[in-house]
Order: structure tokens, then C-alpha cells, then sequence
């Protein structure tokens, strides 16, 4: 793919179904639950002060879940003129995928998987619809594996709930630039899926084997029919019927890969902040890859439906 091509308007949120809007709620989302998230609130201290950034279509930044979760944020998108500082989320998704990751912990709506994670809100994708060209995800990628906070933070974890059929020679170099960094990359598997685990559905980010590739189960565990299938899926998380954060400070019930992703993200960022703990030293990519997938419990699947299987912050 030539140089030029990466400035269209190519890659795409991922289809995602908005099953219900409500303005509100006071619940620990089921999700959450499923993959056990509160047993390992007080071991990865809610994932205090990890920093995961959110490729997507920006975030209500005052939402009251996630006002005091957001550490900073920047636009990539022509979207209010190209101005880099305004990454407000006209679809509702990137708000959806925030609040799965990090809601805070207020007494009232819902709980994010790490609710004490810092958040860098990065807008790749525009519009109602969340399109946008392949450039706008590289610069991103590429923002947020340099960024560095007010304290010297660094990005640990980078979530990604968007893809492109086209595979991207600039897009796969700099997702492995990120990995190189040692910032784990989670990836949605994407919603293209036929019900038939056996055959290849290839999305990108998502199938470049650097990432976590991310499929989707509804909250009984079946592989959900969108999921998409191929070998280098990692692991399943649940992507159906999901409550999170939505605009205009509501909350919505989503479906699709694109809310599994959050799950595993804010899962990663409990993980990072309980085993380096443990291990009293910062862990590699690598290193945080294997205690991710020693957290999942494996699923009666081909494992190019639900890889290692479902996640599970139970096991250790």
C-alpha cells in the first residue's frame, strides 16, 4: 500500500449494536462480574495510576465516571477543525469502551474493570459513524507510545476497539514499535464472523500477532456469532448485552467485539499493578502477556474462535 493510501478514510469502528440507553443505573456492569474483576480489585489495587490509552472516537470528558479517571487527551481527526485538544465523542462508543475500562467508583452508575486506572483519551475516528484513515491510527499509536504524563507516566496498556481490512505496512510497524516499548496492545478481533469458528476472518490491527487479539462470548460463556476467527486470536472476554458509560452523561447497553476489548484492557492494567508488586520490578510486554493469559479458563471452541478462552481475574 502506497504512502498516499494512508490517508484515507479506510479503517472503521468495528459494527457494533446499540441494544438500550438509560440515564440511570447503580451497578457493578455484568461483564465485570463475569471475568471476576472485583476478586482481584484489592491485590491490583484497582489498577491505581496505570495509564491505558483509548484509540477511539474520543470520550465525554465530563462524564461523571470518568471525569477524574482522564489524564489527558488529544484529536487526530478533522473532526471540530483539527483541534488537537478537543477529543469530544460524537458516536458514544469511545465513551462506552472508557467506561468498561476505568468507570470510577462513585456510589452511583456503573464500575469500570480497573476503576482507578488513568486514562489517555486518544480520538483516531470521527463523526457519528467513528471513521477514519489509517494515518490517523498511526499517529495515535504513535502519541501515545511516546506520551508521557506530568509525573513521568508512561502508557502501559494501548486499547484498541477499531479495524480495516486492509493490511497496513505503516500501521503494522507502528503497532510493533509500541509492543518494542513494552506497552501491551489489545485489539478487537472484530464483528465480521460468520458462526462458523472454523473458517479466517482477518481484520486489522487485530490480526497482527504482536497484539491481544480480543473475540467476544455473550455472559453465558457461547462464542458470540460476530466474533471473528482466525489463529491469532488470544482470548474472549464478554461482548454482548454490555452496560458502560455512554454520552450526554447516560449509559448504554452495547454489543460487539469492541466492548470484549475494554474488559481485557482494564483487566491488563490490575494485572501490571498486582504482579509488579509482586515482582518488585517493571515486567516486560512479554512478561505481562503470560499473567494475562494465565488468567483465562479455556472454552469448548477451536481455538481460532476463543484462543486461550475466557478471561478470568479469578485464577492466578
Amino acid at each position: 500500500m502506497s504512502n498516499s493510501n494512508v490517508k484515507t478514510n479506510e479503517v472503521n469502528l468495528i459494527p457494533f449494536e446499540v441494544v438500550s440507553v438509560v440515564d440511570q443505573v447503580k451497578e457493578i456492569p455484568a461483564g465485570v462480574n463475569l471475568i471476576n474483576a472485583p476478586a482481584a480489585w484489592e491485590k491490583g489495587e484497582k489498577g491505581e495510576d496505570i495509564v491505558v490509552a483509548v484509540l477511539d472516537t474520543g470520550c465525554q470528558a465530563d462524564h461523571p465516571e470518568l471525569q477524574d479517571r482522564i489524564i489527558e487527551g488529544r484529536n487526530f481527526t478533522t473532526d471540530d477543525n483539527s483541534d488537537p485538544n478537543n477529543f469530544t465523542d460524537y458516536s458514544g462508543h469511545g465513551t462506552h469502551v472508557a467506561g468498561t475500562i476505568a468507570a470510577t467508583e462513585n456510589q452511583k452508575g456503573v464500575l469500570g474493570v480497573a476503576p482507578k486506572a488513568k486514562l489517555l483519551i486518544v480520538k483516531v475516528l470521527a463523526g457519528k459513524q467513528g471513521s477514519g484513515a489509517y494515518e490517523w491510527i498511526i499517529n495515535g499509536i504513535n502519541y501515545a507510545a511516546n506520551w508521557q504524563g506530568p509525573n513521568g507516566e508512561k502508557v502501559r496498556v494501548i486499547s484498541m476497539s477499531l479495524g480495516g481490512r486492509q493490511d497496513v505496512p505503516e500501521l503494522h510497524k507502528t503497532v510493533k514499535n509500541a509492543v518494542n516499548k513494552e506497552i501491551l496492545v489489545v485489539c478487537a478481533a472484530g464483528n465480521g464472523g460468520d458462526n462458523d469458528p472454523g473458517s479466517i476472518e482477518l481484520s486489522y490491527p487485530g490480526s497482527y500477532q504482536e497484539v491481544v487479539e480480543v473475540g467476544a462470548v455473550d455472559l453465558n460463556k457461547k462464542a458470540s456469532r460476530f466474533s471473528e476467527s482466525n489463529k491469532n486470536v488470544d482470548l474472549v472476554a464478554p461482548g454482548e448485552g454490555i452496560l458502560s458509560t455512554y454520552i450526554n452523561g447516560e449509559y448504554a447497553t452495547l454489543s460487539g467485539t469492541s466492548m470484549a476489548t475494554p474488559h481485557v484492557s482494564g483487566a491488563a492494567a490490575l494485572i501490571i499493578k498486582h504482579s509488579e508488586k509482586e515482582f518488585e520490578r517493571t515486567l516486560s510486554e512479554d512478561e505481562i502477556y503470560a499473567q494475562l493469559i494465565k488468567r483465562t479458563v479455556a472454552l469448548e471452541y477451536p481455538k481460532r474462535a476463543v484462543g486461550n478462552g475466557i478471561l478470568d481475574l479469578a485464577q492466578e
